[in-house]
């Protein structure tokens, strides 16, 4: 939780004075309460994450009151180290109710805990796959991966999960028994799902399995001659870090990722990443560069490999959805809004996942610029879409859009979602 801060509540005083500002002007450009502004100038308060972007971008300070108060974690996600992907035993539990667990195992601990007398079935190794069953089976895969994804837009991340890690479980031991040819081509359609997993176990909000599951795709895709994908995962940990409110290294990864041997597509979502913690530290500058290199990169990307694209498949321009996403960071919340507008009105109605996770953005853009009656007018539509897709990464920006109305609290709009919003987010909205 921020605590209150004597040195931020000075500089904001002054910066405030030396641009010849009242209190009542800054209150009417971040749309704050002159009496929280004066707290928090007075250090009795401690000043929000919101309400700093707002008063750095509102005053031009340049990040600088961004950085008084900048969130550094305690410890950088894992570096996790590689594994041999034929030596790990996984284990898949379903419940009849519904619910499901995963874990991996070595072949010590699988004897140890009396699994191995477990019912099995298996392919008992004797004959190779021909090529023929090993080109059906990519067919099959590559159909089976472009469903699940799109499936994936509108259902909660435990419902397809167990399917996924049965797929890429059985694209990595079908490859063991296939040609050369075939073998490489299944690893690396195993990394796409694995990849995909992690991005699903983070929308449930395990950082740490996600991370695994990242590995777990390097390890495939690496075993199948592509080391490429390990500068992927360095852009999936600078998201761990970008939810976690931590500048410094979501920019320090994604800047690893774009090293010039990578595909321009990793480097452009490397740099798409970079402009996003950027946006956290308040380097407006900085950050519209990083965006100019993502969308040089991402438009100069041909893939011909005829794998599954690695990143997102729903933004027909994702430099221009992250450059929405950035001017909220930025505490630009009009430009951000009107950016928004025009990204969101590109994406299909099927695309729920996509469609919360950048409406609730925009539904934060104008409530932080004051507009609450379409703000709450924006999110309405988009609860039940919330509910069905159960994202940690999209409650994330739900609870602060919740905060913003919270100072709202008397407006008729904001009383009506109340109810529903509180139940959503857990939090106290009036």
């Amino acid at each position: 939780m921020p605590v209150p801060s004597t040195t931020f509540g000075e500089e904001l005083r002054k910066r405030r004075l030396q641009a010849g500002w009242s209190l009542t002007a800054l209150s009417g450009a971040v749309h704050y309460s002159k009496a929280q502004l004066s707290k928090v100038e007075r250090g009795l308060k401690a000043p929000g994450q919101d309400l700093v972007r707002l008063c750095d971008a509102a005053l031009g300070a340049d990040g600088a009151l961004t950085a008084l108060v900048t969130t550094s974690s305690d410890t950088t996600p894992a570096e996790p180290a590689p594994s041999e992907v034929s030596e790990e035993h996984w284990m898949l539990e379903l419940s009849p109710e519904g619910r499901s667990s995963f874990r991996p195992l070595s072949r010590r601990s699988l004897l140890g805990a009396g699994t191995a007398s477990l019912m099995t079935w298996r392919s008992d190794g004797t004959g190779p796959l021909s090529p023929a069953a090993g080109a059906g089976m990519l067919d099959a895969s590559r159909s089976l991966f472009t469903h699940y994804r799109r499936l994936g837009q509108s259902v909660e991340p435990g419902l397809l999960l167990p399917v996924l890690i049965a797929q890429t479980h059985t694209l990595r031991e079908l490859s063991l028994q296939a040609d050369a040819h075939n073998r490489r081509e299944l690893l690396a359609l195993g990394s796409r799902y694995a990849e995909y997993v992690g991005w699903l176990v983070q929308e449930t909000g395990n950082d740490r399995a996600a991370l695994w599951w990242t590995q777990r795709a390097v390890d495939l895709a690496a075993a199948g001659g592509d080391r490429a994908l390990a500068g992927y995962a360095l852009v999936r940990r600078a998201l761990v870090t970008l939810y976690r409110d931590d500048a410094e290294q979501t920019i320090a990864l994604a800047r690893r990722a774009q090293d010039s041997m990578l595909p321009h597509r990793i480097r452009g979502l490397a740099a798409q990443r970079e402009a996003q913690g950027h946006a956290l530290a308040g380097d407006r500058d900085s950050c519209m560069r990083a965006l100019d290199r993502a969308r040089a990169l991402l438009d100069d990307h041909e893939d011909g490999s005829g794998e599954p694209v690695i990143g997102t498949m729903h933004l027909p321009d994702s430099v221009g959805m992250v450059t929405g996403w950035c001017l909220v960071d930025l505490g630009r919340p009009r430009e951000a809004a009107e950016q928004l507008d025009r990204q969101l009105a590109s994406i299909g109605p099927d695309a729920v996942r996509t469609q919360v996770r950048y409406g609730v953005r925009r539904a934060l853009a104008y409530a932080s610029d004051g507009e609450i009656d379409h703000a709450c007018a924006l999110t309405t539509p988009l609860l039940d879409g919330v509910a069905a897709v159960r994202s940690a990464t999209v409650t994330t920006d739900l609870r602060r859009l919740a905060r913003a109305l919270a100072r709202h609290a008397h407006h008729p709009s904001v009383r009506l979602l109340a109810p529903r919003l509180g139940a959503l987010t857990h939090l106290p909205i009036s």
